[in-house]
């Protein structure tokens, strides 16, 4: 901000080092001419990745000051320090939930259909290949027929044909007419059961880690509130 409206030659000596550095690269800067009293002062103000940085010229001196004492520079032109990284945040985390929405999306899409079924593995039977918290997805054996080899999702029953639960384990023999032989990895032996087609409520085509961790009540109270607070304090940083 200049109080001439004729022009100021910045002085060359030692004191433009402190100014020179911020006009090298991709620097954004500007120059306001008003007034009509004698005495010549500019503001420079230029803002970069590290910050604003503002500078009044007086005469033969180059005095660093606050832009925010002479003059109120448009918003869409201050790049403040502490939020220079904020657009990137807000990107990620803008983009990331857009990927988000649409796996939720595709996903309910095919589990309304019946074409694939999520479970979270709850034991380490299967342990190194399918973790405690991770996400089995399970599609039905009429889709993709079960084989040794295979990992499905099973019906354990009782001898009485009481049904316990659901385990799954890899197929390590036998036959659908027989009926399958079926043993956790980390199992020292094969199950006693041996599931036929109608037990098996799915063979496994995929594999999610660790989510599962984060679907459990105590874990949810966790994340829900610190999802919350993050995007708070995002929130407030860009109004800041």
């Amino acid at each position: 901000m200049s109080d001439s409206t004729q022009p100021t030659r910045l002085p060359i000596n030692s004191e433009i080092n402190s100014l020179e550095p911020h006009l090298l690269g991709n620097t954004q800067m500007w120059i306001q001419d008003t007034g009509s009293v004698p005495e010549s002062n500019v503001l420079i103000t230029v803002s970069d990745t590290s910050g604003e940085h503002t500078f009044l010229v007086a005469g033969e001196k180059i005095i660093e000051t606050k832009s925010s004492l002479f003059v109120q520079a448009p918003q869409e032109r201050v790049v403040v320090g502490t939020r220079a990284w904020y657009p990137r945040v807000a990107a990620v985390f803008r983009w990331s939930g857009y990927v988000m929405a649409f796996i939720l999306l595709t996903f309910a899409v095919f589990s309304f259909s019946g074409t694939v079924k999520a479970r979270v593995v709850l034991t380490g039977s299967m342990v190194p290949t399918i973790n405690p918290g991770d996400i089995i997805l399970t599609t039905p054996p009429t889709t993709v027929a079960p084989k040794v080899g295979s990992i499905v999702a099973y019906v354990g029953r009782r001898f009485d044909g009481t049904a316990v639960g659901v385990f799954s384990h890899r197929i390590i023999g036998g036959d659908a007419q027989a009926g399958f032989i079926v043993k956790g990895d980390h199992n020292p032996s094969p199950d006693t059961q041996r599931p036929k087609i109608p037990d098996i409520t799915g063979v496994v085509i995929f594999i999610i880690p660790m989510i599962g961790r984060f679907l459990t009540p105590r874990a949810l109270l966790i994340t829900v509130p610190l999802i919350f607070g993050l995007w708070l304090i995002l929130d407030a940083l860009k109004n800041e």
